[in-house]
């Protein structure tokens, strides 16, 4: 796919703009030509006032062109307002689909699920009000003074465009030799910053076990490449700036030189005055590539924000409006399930298929790697299978619109993470807190009375990602937020990891209690204690199904394949022992 075609949303969103572009686009043109008053207010001083000595014609040619500049000025201000006000709603249109493309991207493990895209959506729309784009802008203008310039005479006329393809030669040459290492560059501060956030995530673990040397040394890494790459692209701008703005310099002292040439000459269209508005309109006529030249770092950040943005924008499509749909009473059913980690990779689920009714509690087991938490992912719809379906009374649950489905639905991840906030905040996932739901999640996972105990109970903040809490604080508070509201299906990732006695029975009290309500429960775990209110059992080993049915009747079979694995073992030692006393000699 083209860098351009996987920019067609964001292009059309720009393209929503073109009324403010438009717009600005004139204000540039007025205010352009009003840069004609001072060459007007020089011919006038010397042309009228010199002649006739009228104080009076010199006050109103002064008040003339003063307002000509206070005009000038409004109309600037008016550009760079419309201009800004472009940007907002640039990032009102894309802020939220960018936000959701994001999230969707880390569910996803894809590119692009980082803070990132945020950073280039507003790179976008601080660019719409940026000098260099404002510079082209009064490009038009330029036009009309080279036109000028022609009538003054041919020969000006040409040396201005002579100077203009040079300046447009230099352009071409910065972008050349400066957008590879600015790019480059760019992606290394990207890296860099990325690499310090995971460092700053892992602090306790670098601290704790003194990676931090090392780690300061990769980091600087990463830092280092940036900084020599921004200084290649650094000297290179500059020796172009320094040409451009050479060449601006001189093209005013060469066009005045060569008016007196074409004066002497007699080829001159008008008085001596015409000299020196020839040299002010040729300078005129480049400085908006000299501009962009000397802004074209901001040029190539932009460019390089939009080919991320919209290819991140291609990459994740917009979810599609569902149909609303009635309440899930937790009814579930897996339907030959092959699924993997997103973006490609080898099968981890190898035709799963169960099912359960509302109010059933099924327990997952089975060894480490054996795709327990990749289950635990489809059945609440954050992966896709790569076949086969979860359904949930009957729709699939990938589909399904979380924003609809999520109250219904309670999860608890293996790697527990709490938002910054306060717990009833985290408890009520976010939502409008009522107090007597918090209260009830609370007490299902015995935290009610520790809560109570803190100076400021549920208004208590749990810090960012719930570093004010212990692990097994942050457990409960996360298993209180999977139960909130009733939910009608609630998975379970190892939820008894950090629990101790105590909240190893709350948690089994508070599944009895709901699955007398109706709640399905799905629980993944490697403890015994939660067999016990398990109406049915899966065994998971490598991905695929090794035992589903009632509890009894899998651990049963569990038991007879493991007695008749060790009367195996049993009967391959007693050969063992056997063979070498039937070789011995007498």
């Amino acid at each position: 796919m083209k860098p351009q075609e996987k920019s067609g949303e964001l292009r059309g969103a720009v393209t929503a703009l073109n009324a403010c572009f438009v717009r600005a686009a004139w204000f540039s043109v007025c205010s352009g030509l009003l840069l004609l008053a001072p060459s007007a207010y020089m011919l006038e001083v010397y042309g009228r006032v010199v002649n006739s000595r009228s104080t009076l014609t010199l006050a109103m040619l002064t008040l003339l062109v003063l307002a000509a500049y206070g005009l000038m000025e409004v109309l600037d201000w008016a550009r760079a307002e419309v201009m800004y006000r472009a940007g907002q709603k640039l990032d009102q249109r894309l802020r939220n689909r960018v936000f959701a493309a994001i999230f969707e991207a880390g569910l996803k493990r894809l590119p692009g699920g980082t803070v990132q895209p945020l950073n280039d959506l507003r790179t976008l729309r601080e660019f719409l009000y940026s000098p260099p784009l404002l510079a082209l802008m009064e490009a038009p203008v330029a036009l009309v003074f080279m036109g000028l310039m022609f009538a003054i005479s041919p020969v000006l006329g040409w040396s201005a465009v002579v100077g203009s393809l040079l300046q447009v030669f230099v352009g071409w040459l910065n972008d050349r030799n400066t957008r590879p290492p600015l790019v480059a560059a760019n992606r290394c501060a990207i890296e860099a910053q990325q690499y310090a956030d995971a460092a700053l995530r892992n602090s306790q673990v670098i601290e704790s076990m003194g990676m931090l040397r090392d780690v300061h040394r990769r980091w600087m890494g990463k830092r280092r490449d940036f900084l020599q790459r921004e200084a290649l692209a650094s000297d290179n701008a500059g020796a172009c700036q320094a040409v451009g703005k050479f060449m601006q310099v001189a093209m005013g002292s060469l066009l005045l030189g060569l008016g007196a040439w074409l004066l002497l000459k007699n080829q001159l269209n008008g008085d001596a005055g015409m000299i020196i508005v020839g040299s002010i309109l040729g300078g005129r006529a480049l400085a908006p590539l000299v501009q962009l030249v000397a802004q074209w770092r901001m040029v190539v950040h932009a460019g390089d924000a939009w080919l991320r943005l919209g290819s991140l924008l291609s990459a994740i499509a917009p979810r599609p409006q569902t149909m609303a749909l009635p309440p899930p009473r937790g009814a579930l059913q897996v339907e030959s399930l092959v699924a993997g980690a997103p973006g490609g990779g080898p099968a981890i689920l190898k035709n799963v298929a169960f099912s359960l009714l509302p109010g059933e509690v099924l327990a997952v087991v089975g060894p480490s790697a054996a795709g327990k938490t990749t289950l635990a992912r489809l059945i609440v719809g954050l992966w896709p299978a790569a076949s086969g379906k979860v359904r949930l009374d009957g729709a699939d649950v990938f589909a399904w619109d979380k924003a609809e489905l999520g109250p219904h639905i309670g999860y608890l991840p293996q790697d527990v993470e709490l938002l910054e906030g306060t717990l009833a905040e985290n408890i009520a996932r976010f939502g409008e807190v009522r107090p007597s739901k918090v209260k009830e999640a609370a007490l299902a996972v015995d935290l009610h009375a520790g809560i109570t105990s803190l100076p400021l109970g549920y208004d208590s903040p749990v810090g960012r990602e719930g570093t004010a809490l212990s692990g097994g604080q942050r457990q409960r508070v996360a298993l209180a937020r999977a139960l909130y509201g009733e939910p009608a299906l609630v998975v379970l990732d190892e939820p008894n990891s950090s629990l101790d006695d105590a909240g190893d029975a709350a948690l089994t009290a508070a599944i009895l209690k709901l699955k007398a309500r109706g709640t399905t429960f799905v629980v993944m775990t490697h403890r015994t204690s939660v067999l016990a209110v398990a109406d049915k059992m899966l065994v998971l080993s490598d991905g695929a199904m090794q035992g589903f049915g009632p509890r009894d009747e899998v651990l049963a079979a569990l038991r007879r394949a493991g007695e008749q694995a060790m009367e195996r073992v049993r009967k391959a030692a007693n050969a063992a022992s056997v063979a070498p006393e039937a070789g011995a000699q007498p």
